[in-house]
C-alpha cells in the first residue's frame, strides 16, 4: 500500500509541479509544457510526493508535530515501504540494485548483438546510442552503490556492535530516492533516451534531446544518495563503536566502508556541480559551456573527473574490505599486514583527488601538466599493490576452504591485477594518446569495476546470504555461477585489448569490416557471461525461498556478526558487547574465535 502511493503521490506532486509552471508560462504568453524546464521543475516535487508516500511523512515528520513515532511493519510488508532498521535497508538496496543490474545486464547483451556484424541489426544509430548510455550508467549506479548500500548498511553496523545506523531516518531517506533514479532513467529511455553515454560531456549534453535532462535530474538525485550514505557511515564507524572497539579493532570491511565513504562524501559535488551546470545551460540559457559566450567544454570534464576518478575508489575500497574478510576468515589466518592495509585504504583516499586528469591527455590541457598526473597516478599503484601483498600473506600458507564466496574472492584479485596492470598504459602519455576512447580502455574498464568490484560483490553475496536470509544457498549452483561468469568474462574482455589496440574505437554503433571475427567472438563469449546470472538468480531464488536453514555461523568465522542469530535480532544485541581482542586471532595463543554473546563477549 506505501509503494502505491508513493506512486500515487509522486504523480500528484509531478503534476502539481508541471502545472504551476505551466500556468506561469500560459500568463506569459508561452506554452504550457515546456520539456526540459516542465521536468526540471515539476521533478523536484514529483520526488516529494514520493517519499510522502511510501511513508516518509509517517516515520519522519510526524514527531515534528508532536504526533506518535510510526512503527515499522514486520514481516515482508517492511520491505515495500519507508523503514529505519538498517537491516531491512542492506536488503531493499540488494535487491534493488541486483534487480537493476540484471536490466542493464540484458542491454549489454543486446549491445553485443548489435556489434556482431558491421552494419546495424537490432538498433538504429540513436537507439543504440541510448542503449549504450542506459548501460553504461546503470552498472556504474551499481558499482558505486551495491557493497556499501547492502553490504555496509546491513554488517557494519553489527561489526562494531552497534544497534543502528547513527542517523536511521537519513539512511532511510537514502534508500527511497533511489527507485525515482531508476524510473526516471527507464522514462528517459522512452522517451528516446541520449546520446552521451553516463559521462555527458557538453556540448553534446546541452544540445542533445530531452532525455539528457531526465539524465541529470536523476543522475543529481542519487549523488544526493551517495552524500547522505557517507555521512552516515562516517559518524557511524566513529560514534557508535562498541567498548573496546578500537579503531586497530575494526573489521577491514568497516575500514573499507569507511574509506570509501569519505570519497564519496567530499567528492561527489563534483559531478552533481557538473550536472546542474548542464542543466541550467539546456533549461535557462546560462552559457557554462558555451564557447560562443565565453563557456569552455574543458571545465566539465574537470569538474567531472574531479569525481568520477575517486568514484572509482568509492567502488572499489568496501569491495577491498569484503574481499580481505572473505578471505581471512576463509584462509583460517589473521589477516596480513592489517596496518599496512589500514593506511593504504587511507592512502588512496588521499590520492584518489589529484589524479583526476589522467582521463584528459587528449582534451587539450597544457602540455606541463602531463607528467606530475603521470607520476601521481603512477603512484597511487603502491597503496593498492600493499592490499595485494596483504592478499598474498594472508593465503599463503593457510587452510584454504574453496567454497563459493573464497572462489569469487580469488577471482576479484587475479582480474583486478589485469585492469591495475593495464591501467598503467592509460595513466601514461604516450600509450594513453593511442588508446584513448579505444576498446582497451573498454576492456581495462571492465576489469577494474566489473571484475573487481562485481566479483567483489558475488563474493559479499555468497559470503554473507546466510546471514542475511537465515537460509543455506546451493553450494553446486553457486560455483557453476562462479566458473561460467569466470571463464565467461576472460573470453569476452581479452579479446578486447586487442581490438583496442588495433584502434577499434569504442561507443561507435558500426565499425569496419576487419573487425567483425573478433567482435563475433567477443559477443558469443558475453552471451556464456550472461548465461551465468541464470544460475545465480535460481539459485538466489529458490535458496532464499526453500534453502536450508542457516546455522548462526556457518563459516566458523570470528567477527561479531557472526556471533549472532541468522538473520540477526530486531536490535541487533541484548547487550553492547564489550571488545577486548581483535576481529581475525586465528591461530593466537588464548584466542576464543566463537565467543558466545552473553553481555560482555571478547571479539575473536
Amino acid at each position: 500500500m506505501p509503494l502505491l502511493l508513493g506512486f500515487i503521490f509522486g504523480g500528484v506532486g509531478f503534476a502539481v509541479g508541471a502545472g504551476l509552471l505551466g500556468a506561469i508560462r500560459t500568463s506569459m504568453g508561452l506554452e504550457f509544457w515546456s520539456t526540459d524546464m516542465s521536468w526540471s521543475i515539476a521533478y523536484p516535487v514529483a520526488l516529494l510526493g514520493w517519499l510522502a508516500g511510501v511513508g516518509g511523512w509517517k516515520y519522519w515528520a510526524t514527531e515534528w508535530f508532536g504526533g506518535t513515532p510510526a512503527v515499522s511493519p514486520k514481516g515482508v510488508s517492511r520491505y515495500f515501504e519507508f523503514n529505519m532498521d538498517h537491516k531491512v535497508i542492506g536488503i531493499q538496496y540488494g535487491v534493488t540494485f541486483v534487480a537493476l543490474f540484471l536490466l542493464s545486464g540484458l542491454t549489454a547483451m543486446a549491445i553485443r548483438y548489435e556489434l556482431m556484424h558491421p552494419g546495424m541489426q537490432l538498433f538504429n544509430e540513436d537507439q543504440y546510442n541510448a542503449a549504450m548510455s542506459f548501460h553504461g550508467i546503470g552498472m556504474v549506479a551499481v558499482a558505486v552503490a551495491i557493497v556499501m548500500g547492502c553490504f555496509g548498511n546491513y554488517v557494519v553496523p553489527i561489526m562494531i556492535g552497534a544497534r543502528d545506523m547513527a542517523f536511521p531516518r537519513i539512511n532511510a531517506l537514502s534508500f527511497w530516492l533511489v527507485p525515482p533514479v531508476a524510473i526516471t532513467l527507464v522514462i528517459a529511455v522512452l522517451l528516446g533516451g541520449w546520446d552521451t553515454g553516463w559521462t555527458a560531456y557538453p556540448p553534446l549534453s546541452v544540445l542533445t534531446k530531452s532525455g539528457q535532462t531526465l539524465f541529470n535530474l536523476a543522475v543529481t538525485t542519487f549523488g544526493v544518495v551517495s552524500i547522505l550514505g557517507g555521512i552516515n557511515f562516517i559518524v557511524t564507524i566513529i560514534y557508535e563503536r562498541a567498548p573496546g572497539m578500537t579503531w586497530g579493532r575494526l573489521p577491514i570491511m568497516v575500514w573499507g566502508t569507511f574509506a570509501g565513504s569519505i570519497i564519496a562524501f567530499f567528492f561527489t559535488q563534483g559531478f552533481a556541480a557538473g550536472l546542474l551546470m548542464v542543466l541550467f545551460d539546456r533549461v535557462i540559457g546560462t552559457s557554462f559551456f558555451g564557447a560562443a559566450h565565453g563557456g569552455s567544454a574543458l571545465l566539465y570534464e574537470h569538474v567531472f573527473w574531479f569525481y568520477s576518478h575517486p568514484a572509482v575508489y568509492v567502488m572499489v575500497l568496501p569491495a577491498f574490505g569484503a574481499v580481505l574478510e572473505v578471505l581471512s576468515h576463509m584462509s583460517r589466518k589473521p589477516l596480513y599486514a592489517y596496518k599496512w592495509v589500514v593506511g593504504a585504504m587511507l592512502g588512496i583516499v588521499a590520492l584518489s583527488g589529484v589524479v583526476w586528469a589522467h582521463h584528459m591527455f587528449t582534451s587539450g590541457m597544457a602540455d606541463y601538466l602531463h607528467a606530475p598526473f603521470l607520476v601521481l597516478t603512477e603512484m597511487i599503484s603502491i597503496p593498492t599493490g600493499i592490499i595485494f601483498l596483504s592478499v598474498l600473506g594472508t593465503i599463503w600458507a593457510g587452510r584454504l576452504w574453496v567454497r563459493t564466496p573464497m572462489l569469487f574472492a580469488l577471482a576479484f584479485i587475479f582480474n583486478f591485477t589485469i585492469g591495475g596492470l593495464t591501467g598503467i598504459y592509460l595513466a601514461d602519455m604516450p600509450t594513453d594518446v593511442h588508446l584513448h576512447d579505444t576498446y582497451f580502455v573498454v576492456a581495462h574498464f571492465h576489469y577494474t569495476i566489473m571484475g573487481g568490484e562485481i566479483f567483489a560483490l558475488f563474493a559479499a553475496l555468497y559470503y554473507w546470504f546466510p546471514k542475511m536470509t537465515g537460509r543455506e544457498f546451493n553450494e553446486t549452483l553457486g560455483k557453476i555461477h562462479f566458473f561460467i561468469m569466470f571463464i565467461g568474462f576472460q573470453l569476452t574482455f581479452i579479446p578486447m585489448f586487442q581490438v583496442g589496440v588495433r584502434g577499434m574505437n569504442r561507443r561507435i554503433a558500426d565499425f569496419p569490416a576487419a573487425y567483425e571475427g573478433a567482435n563475433v567472438w567477443i559477443s558469443m563469449s558475453g552471451f556464456l557471461l550472461g548465461i551465468s546470472f541464470i544460475f545465480f538468480t535460481v539459485n538466489m531464488i529458490l535458496s532464499w525461498v526453500r534453502g536450508r536453514q542457516a546455522a548462526a555461523n556457518p563459516w566458523g568465522a570470528s567477527t561479531l556478526e557472526w556471533q549472532i542469530s541468522s538473520p540477526p535480532p530486531e536490535h541487533n544485541f541484548d547487550e553492547i558487547p564489550v571488545i577486548q581482542e581483535g576481529p581475525y586471532e586465528y591461530g593466537v595463543p588464548g584466542a576464543t574465535p566463537h565467543a558466545r554473546l552473553t553481555g560482555a563477549v571478547k571479539h575473536a
